[in-house]
């Protein structure tokens, strides 16, 4: 299975490597929109209001409003070097009881593995958090965007696995 991600989990001055691997996949049904009445697809054009044309999708980008209504073009270079605090990195914040986090506030599930060099003190966090029954409340950048997530041991003991609900409510 191919990583999603990988990154380190840190906590306090302890730092260890790594990856993140999808627990799920979603197939969504796709459905398209049509003209209620002859059944025909519908298009969806992007439109140039200042030149008043139809403009190609290669052309579109994003950009921020100001508050007197002008926009600052935004790449995706500009996007990529905001600062993010837990970019590639999952900040643990504190440690709780498994069971003082109710499951309904679970998000999307991952697998956490360890990564190059990691194996014996992945083991070792893994092997504390399954014997202690506490879990590790952790902020994480996915996508773009920060996450509060949980760190919980998946297996016994013995298994060798971590699982995040990736946002905790």
């Amino acid at each position: 299975m191919k990583a999603t991600w990988s990154g380190m989990i840190r906590f306090e001055s302890v730092a260890l490597s790594i990856r993140l691997y999808a627990a799920t996949e979603e197939h969504p049904v796709r459905l398209h929109e049509i003209h209620a009445t002859d059944g025909s697809r519908v298009e969806h054009r992007r439109f140039c209001k200042a030149e008043n044309r139809e403009i190609p999708y290669e052309q579109v980008g994003r950009g921020f409003a100001l508050g007197d209504g002008r926009m600052v073009p935004l790449t995706d270079e500009d996007l990529a070097h905001l600062p993010l605090p837990t970019k590639r990195t999952v900040d643990v914040l504190g440690f709780v009881p498994f069971e003082d986090i109710d499951p309904i506030s679970y998000g999307r599930p991952y697998y956490v593995g360890p990564g190059p060099g990691a194996d014996r003190p992945y083991s070792l966090l893994v092997e504390a958090l399954a014997r202690t029954g506490y879990v590790a409340v952790s902020k994480v950048a996915l996508r773009g965007r920060e996450r509060l997530a949980l760190l919980r041991p998946r297996y016994s003991v013995n298994g060798a696995g971590l699982s995040t609900p990736a946002t905790v409510r």
